[in-house]
């Protein structure tokens, strides 16, 4: 198809999602949990802003001409061709269902691919909703193809499959690990993957406060904590601590928890009972640990699976003893983990950030903007946040680094992740 033409479907697929979005809201509401406000403004909004974004791409997807040394007296001209790479396969995770389907199928398809698509097993009703408005958004049948399923019967065999030439995978680092393997024992399968953070959120004494607790708490309880780049770490020079804890637990109080579907509602059920389960042994493996819990870390006495805090979830002020394992893990939920730093030692509270395997995200507060630029030249993350949180967008590059995987979703970069190069020399 026509570069322009294949943008043209792709701004009427995202013109329908677009009218159609309350009703992908409420699906995606009812299936993740998410509050049916953020799941419109965010989880849908930001996924028609994703396809809109790539369908202008379309007709700019260019190649460069190359000046080499000439075959005298003859001469030469070489030139390079981006073309797609063939059937691209992309499994996504449960926390946001449509954006990230949108995050990776838009610079998929904008490249010229095809796509099989595996939703999370247990939330998959926005994906075929998806697919149905593709159809009505005249995308050629076989181009867009929804399968859900299990990851260890459909991950596992688009993994393997000899004849898809990509995938594009969004989840857990040890998952992650198994594709990879999975994907280069079958056919060397190209790969791009995003996987699990522990971010770091630095917050030094001479921040803005009221912007810090705001946007502090944001970075652990935005979308129920079921948040990749959700800062794991918070680290809280001494001279504030206190009073940022205190200010956090008043604000947390304020929260309402109750039906997602409530448009006053601040803070959703996490996503399964499951995932619960693992949050609340969190929270106890941390006070076996030496962690203090400050506030929540109990399920909410209602018929769904809720815990307590900033809304049905737990916060954590943790002053940990060094065998304490929280600050290693990521729990994915409302469940802020807190230390203090000693006053001006920012190389120290550095080595601490930076001492994890992971490096999705992270975040410094402080009016010093040499202070800002040096903290965040130093952090190994693939996105620093200066004095703002979760501020991501479609043209802006997003990934990890480490074992946070590697390869780019939305901005330009991402579609370079569904393109090959091709080089042409002639003679003449």
């Amino acid at each position: 198809m026509n570069p322009r033409d294949r943008g043209s479907l792709l701004y009427r697929l995202a013109d329908l999602m677009e009218e159609h979005q309350e009703e992908l809201a409420t699906i995606e509401t009812i299936d993740s949990g998410a509050v049916y406000t953020l799941a419109l403004k965010t989880h849908v909004g930001m996924s028609i802003q994703t396809f809109r974004y790539f369908a202008g791409w379309c007709d700019k997807i260019q190649g460069k001409t190359i000046p080499i040394n000439q075959a005298r007296p003859n001469r030469n001209l070489t030139f390079t061709k981006k073309e797609p790479l063939g059937v691209c396969a992309i499994v996504i995770p449960w926390n946001y269902p449509l954006m990230m389907l949108a995050w990776k199928s838009a610079a998929c398809l904008a490249a010229g691919n095809t796509l099989v698509l595996k939703p999370a097993q247990v939330t998959p009703l926005t994906a075929l909703k998806f697919a149905e408005l593709s159809v009505k958004a005249g995308i050629p049948k076989g181009v867009i193809n929804i399968l859900p399923g299990s990851g260890g019967m459909v991950g596992q065999r688009l993994s393997d499959h000899p004849d898809i030439r990509k995938l594009g995978f969004t989840g857990s680092t040890p998952i992650g690990k198994q594709i990879m393997k999975s994907c280069a024992v079958s056919n060397l399968k190209k790969v791009s993957l995003e996987l699990g953070g522990k971010s770091p959120l630095i917050i030094f004494s001479d921040c803005d406060m009221d912007k810090a607790v705001r946007m502090g708490m944001s970075s652990v309880y935005f979308n129920k904590g079921e948040n990749c780049i959700a800062a794991g770490r918070l680290f809280v020079e001494e001279s504030i601590h206190d009073e940022f804890i205190s200010r956090v637990v008043e604000e947390i109080k304020k929260m309402k928890i109750g039906d997602p579907l409530d448009r006053s509602t601040d803070h959703g059920p996490q996503n399964h009972k499951a995932h619960m389960d693992k949050l609340l042994e969190y929270c106890e493996v941390g006070v076996k640990e030496g962690a203090t819990l400050v506030y929540g870390g109990r399920q909410v006495d209602r018929p769904a699976p809720v815990l307590q805090a900033s809304s049905w979830s737990p916060l954590c002020s943790l002053m940990w003893r060094t065998t304490c394992s929280l600050p290693k893990r990521s729990p994915f939920g409302p469940v802020m983990v807190v230390s203090k730093f000693k006053e001006g030692d920012v190389e120290g509270v550095l080595q601490r950030a930076n001492d994890t395997e992971y490096g999705l995200a992270s975040g410094v507060f402080t009016r010093d903007i040499n202070k800002a630029m040096y903290v965040s030249e130093r952090l190994e993350a693939g996105t620093v946040f200066v004095n703002t949180y979760n501020k991501t967008d479609v043209a802006s590059p997003f990934g990890g680094f480490k074992q946070s995987g590697f390869g780019k979703d939305l901005g330009e970069d991402a579609l370079m992740e569904y393109l090959k190069t091709k080089a042409v020399t002639v003679e003449y």
